[in-house]
């Protein structure tokens, strides 16, 4: 029997905000802010208000192989500050495409554009040794929460600067283009209709 779903759409920034609407779904949009403490921080804490069926992670993104304008989906993260000493023990990479609805799995392996995302406490000017299709600076914090209460938690990011020709005023400046290119392009993908047809 069909439920309805809770879906919480997080995004960094009140510039990154989009207005996600679907049908049959309670929506709840959450500011995380900046960084990956904040962000940990802020949807652990709406998690135990009222846990939701999905977490959708909405915004922008960096990368140094694509293109701007490229709309990436990510179910694979990279924390690279734990990345960069690998200490024993120290889990850097998260892997959460087993936790999504097997449809909802199988329409996002067939998007052209699924990569990795690599998240970090620093905002990425220049080109260095850093893995990755995209560059954040919260979505690795947001799949770990979500793999904690195994929730189903999936990224989507519009590229908005290229890695070693970009600065904090050219984001800045992309951000109305991001939000404008992500209207679009789930208006387009169908992604939000998808996910409001799946079962609770």
């Amino acid at each position: 029997m069909m439920g309805k779903k809770t879906v919480l759409v997080t995004y960094a920034v009140k510039e990154e905000f989009i207005p996600v609407r679907i049908e049959g779904c309670e929506i709840i949009h959450l500011s995380t802010g900046v960084g990956k403490a904040k962000s940990a921080y802020y949807l652990t804490k709406q998690f135990y208000q009222k846990r939701p069926d999905m977490v959708l992670n909405v915004g922008s993104a960096g990368t140094l192989k694509h293109n701007i304008g490229d709309i990436f989906l990510a179910t694979h993260f990279i924390d690279r500050d734990y990345e960069t000493i690998q200490l024993p023990g120290i889990e850097y990479e998260i892997e959460l495409s087993h936790l999504l609805n097997q449809t909802l799995k199988h329409w996002v392996s067939r998007y052209e554009k699924t990569g990795t995302c690599n998240t970090g406490d620093t905002f990425v000017t220049k080109v260095g040794s850093i893995t990755g299709d995209i560059i954040d600076m919260e979505a690795y914090a947001q799949a770990f929460v979500c793999k904690q209460f195994d929730i189903p938690f999936l990224a989507v990011k519009y590229v908005t600067d290229i890695i070693g020709s970009n600065s904090v005023e050219d984001w800045e400046k992309k951000l109305p283009d991001a939000c404008c290119g992500l209207l679009n392009w789930f208006e387009e993908k169908k992604l939000l209709q998808l996910i409001g047809s799946l079962e609770v």
